[in-house]
């Protein structure tokens, strides 16, 4: 990888989940999350296209541990599709709860991407929800305007980024995570198991000083 990369006009910067239930105060909130938001701002400012998700559940999600009787926060089920996380009750649809951060400047998003709003399905990355058979359709919209490379920033690196992030090779795109513009939930395991990940699936970990804005 060359010291600097430059960033093209075929090149997506994917925001990830930068909402208010992730930050300060949230009822998911991430250990520094609202830091990444003056990154995001100023990476932003180097693309042309910028894509923006929004965890949008509806209230009594199945990933929410109010949802499993006698369940706590962070423990694990099984479900249709294999082993479900359970989280507090976040971003339930039009609350604010599920807003994007107050400080995010950036109105150049082209689309906002909402997901996680089927009750009995959760959705971590944004190409494909956690059932591994549905698509969000976010493959079919790059692909059809022509774009070949993200570059993911958002919340969380070890969760929503890091499914993104590897669905994003999977469907045939380049991908590169600005971990400076990320931070992790870091449950026990999740960082380590998320860097081998992308190791093995040739996700590319970057810092934002990597990216070169000369078009």
């Amino acid at each position: 990888m060359p010291a600097t990369i430059p960033i093209r006009h075929d090149d997506v910067l994917l925001v990830i989940d930068v909402q208010r239930g992730f930050c300060l105060g949230g009822a998911l909130a991430i250990r520094d999350g609202d830091a990444v938001v003056p990154v995001i701002n100023r990476v932003a400012q180097g693309f042309k296209h910028i894509i923006f998700t929004q965890d949008w559940h509806p209230a009594g999600h199945l990933s929410f541990a109010s949802s499993h009787a006698g369940k706590q926060p962070y423990e694990s089920v099984e479900v249709s599709y294999g082993a479900q996380t359970l989280w507090p009750d976040h971003c339930v649809q039009n609350t604010p709860c599920a807003e994007f951060h107050p400080e995010l400047k950036i109105p150049q998003v082209e689309l906002v991407l909402r997901k996680g709003f089927r009750r009995e399905i959760d959705s971590y990355s944004a190409f494909m929800e956690n059932d591994k058979r549905t698509p969000t359709g976010l493959a079919g919209y790059l692909r059809e305007r022509g774009f070949k490379r993200l570059f993911l920033a958002g919340l969380a690196y070890d969760y929503c980024v890091r499914f993104s992030a590897v669905d994003a090779i999977g469907a045939g795109f380049s991908s590169y995570v600005i971990e400076d513009a990320c931070r992790a939930v870091d449950l026990p395991g999740s960082v380590d198991e998320t860097n081998g990940e992308f190791a093995e699936t040739g996700v590319v970990r970057i810092s934002g000083a990597d990216l070169s804005f000369k078009h």
